[in-house]
């Protein structure tokens, strides 16, 4: 789907954090070395690369929060 939109029926509990986890998506693909297409459709991709996006995307926002249970900051 065009435009970063989604099929999925998730809603965001904080809606402004829509912007923060697509950034947060492009990061992690690049330092996968993962291209996100340009159009927003993901249906071409593999199911490997979006789901290895998705299991680092979690990884890191559960080590964030990690930290600011523990209130630890970098």
């Amino acid at each position: 789907m065009a435009n970063n939109q989604s099929r999925s029926s998730n809603q965001l509990v904080v809606q402004q954090a829509s912007q923060a986890l697509q950034q947060l998506k492009y990061e992690v693909a690049q330092e996968l070395g993962i291209q996100i297409p340009a159009d927003g459709y993901y249906g071409y991709m593999a199911t490997r690369d979006t789901g290895a996006i998705g299991g680092h995307m979690v990884r890191r926002l559960v080590q964030i929060a990690e930290q600011q249970l523990t209130g630890f900051h970098k």
